[in-house]
C-alpha cells in the first residue's frame, strides 16, 4: 500500500532513510546522521493543495519540527542512525502540552501518511500473511446507522440530495462518478452542473469530471466525516481520476454535510 498510489514519493522516503543508515555508519564518531518524522500532518503549501481550505485545522505548525530538530542537535555524536518521531522526542524532553503546536488547538489531527498509526489495510494485509502487526490500535468509531446496512450508500445519497441547492451547484460546477466496491456497490453519480443538482445509480448523462474509486464502507465514512478524503487518498483507500481541484471542492461540500450525515 505504501507504493501503489505514490511510488515516486515513497521511493524518495526510502532513499532518505537509506541515506540515514548509510551515512550514520560512514561518518560514525565524526558526524551524527538521523531522520526526523512528523507524527501528524504539518501545515504546508502541499497540505493546502491536497486538502484545500480548512485542512490547516487538522495540522500542526512547523514549530514542532524545529523544536524536535533542536532536541536532536543537543545530543552527542553517538546518537546516530535513528528514525525519530517529533512528538516522541519532545515527550522525552518533558513536553506534555502539544496543543501549543496545533494550528487549531483541540481539533483532531491527521496522522502522518507514513506512520502505522491508523491504516487498517496494513493490519489486515499483515494478518492475512500470518504476521502480527505492531500498530497502535484505533479506538472504535461510531458507524453511520442508515435504515439497513445494505442501503447505506443509497441512504447517504438521499441525504446528499436533500442537502443540494442551486447555490451549491453554482459554486461547484462538476460531475462526480463513484465506482464503489463491496456490498451495495456499483456506479453512482453526483451531478452538480444540472439545475438543483442530481444524484443517482448508474452513469450520469454527461461525462464525469472526477472519478472516485473506493469501497462502499469508506464512501459512507467519507460523507459522514469519519474518514478524511486526503487520508483515504494518501493511504490508497481512495483512487481519483480527473480534475483534482474539483475533487477538493467535493471535500469542502462533504464538510458542510457532515452534520446531517
Amino acid at each position: 500500500m505504501w507504493f501503489k498510489q505514490h511510488c515516486a514519493y515513497t521511493i524518495a522516503k526510502y532513499g532518505m532513510s537509506m541515506c540515514v543508515l548509510g551515512m550514520a555508519e560512514e561518518f560514525k564518531g565524526e558526524i551524527a546522521v538521523n531522520a526526523l518524522w512528523p507524527k501528524t500532518a504539518i501545515h504546508t503549501a502541499a497540505m493546502d493543495m491536497l486538502g484545500g481550505s480548512g485542512i490547516e485545522s487538522q495540522c500542526r505548525k512547523v514549530d514542532i519540527i524545529a523544536d524536535a530538530a533542536y532536541s536532536i542537535f543537543k545530543k552527542p555524536k553517538s546518537f546516530t542512525g535513528n528514525f525519530i518521531i517529533d512528538e516522541n522526542i519532545l515527550k522525552e524532553e518533558g513536553i506534555k502540552n502539544f496543543d501549543i503546536y496545533a494550528v487549531k488547538p483541540g481539533h483532531p489531527l491527521i496522522p502522518d501518511f507514513f506512520l502505522d498509526e491508523q491504516p487498517e489495510t496494513v493490519t489486515k494485509k499483515m494478518e492475512s500473511q500470518g504476521g502480527i502487526p505492531e500498530v497502535k490500535e484505533e479506538k472504535p468509531q461510531p458507524q453511520l446507522q442508515p435504515k439497513a446496512h445494505a442501503g447505506a450508500v443509497e441512504e447517504t445519497f438521499k441525504i446528499v440530495k436533500d442537502s443540494l441547492s442551486d447555490d451549491v451547484v453554482k459554486a461547484t460546477q462538476a460531475i462526480y462518478l463513484f465506482e464503489l466496491s463491496g456490498e451495495d456497490g456499483g456506479i453512482w453519480f453526483l451531478d452538480l452542473k444540472s439545475k438543483g443538482g442530481k444524484v443517482g445509480y448508474g452513469e450520469p448523462s454527461d461525462r464525469a469530471d472526477v472519478v472516485m474509486s473506493m469501497s462502499t464502507e469508506d464512501f459512507v465514512k467519507m460523507f459522514s466525516g469519519k474518514l478524511k478524503p486526503t487520508m483515504a487518498f494518501m493511504s490508497g483507500r481512495l483512487k481519483i481520476k480527473g480534475n483534482m481541484a474539483l475533487a477538493i471542492k467535493l471535500e469542502k461540500l462533504m464538510n458542510q454535510m457532515n452534520a446531517k450525515l
